[in-house]
């Protein structure tokens, strides 16, 4: 299925591509209701407060740089692996730093949510 695997990774690049430009809409259409968000930091946000945190700006995503994304397909389920530089602003600090990521994408009514993030951060 290399059609389905490129849509998961077009999919994922546009999920980013909506958190550096703070597009609530493309993430509540994208992002599964029951997401668990991982990040490097071990913090977890559900969907709505990921959005939420976004909506009253204690997080701002500045910029997101992911390189080397590979998609696998299993039915109605993908993962999505790869690297990425972030440039946060959270809490009043700058942030900036390369994560290796997993997320985890499945087929509902025919349409492909996100349900699952993890990140671990890179060395240096």
């Amino acid at each position: 299925m290399p059609g389905t695997e490129q849509t998961l990774i077009d999919l994922d690049a546009r999920r980013m591509k909506a958190m550096t430009d703070g597009d609530v809409a493309t993430l509540k259409a994208i992002l599964a209701d029951d997401l668990s968000y991982f990040h490097s930091s071990a913090r977890v946000d559900t969907k709505k407060s990921l959005i939420e945190g976004m909506e009253s700006g204690a997080t701002s995503f500045d910029s997101i740089e992911p390189a080397d994304v590979e998609a696998r397909v299993y039915g109605s389920s993908g993962v999505v692996t790869g690297t990425a530089r972030f440039r946060v602003s959270t809490q009043g600090r700058k942030l900036d730093f390369g994560v290796r990521f997993t997320d985890v994408w499945v087929q509902k009514d025919g349409d492909w949510r996100m349900v699952a993030w993890q990140s671990t951060k890179l060395p240096g």
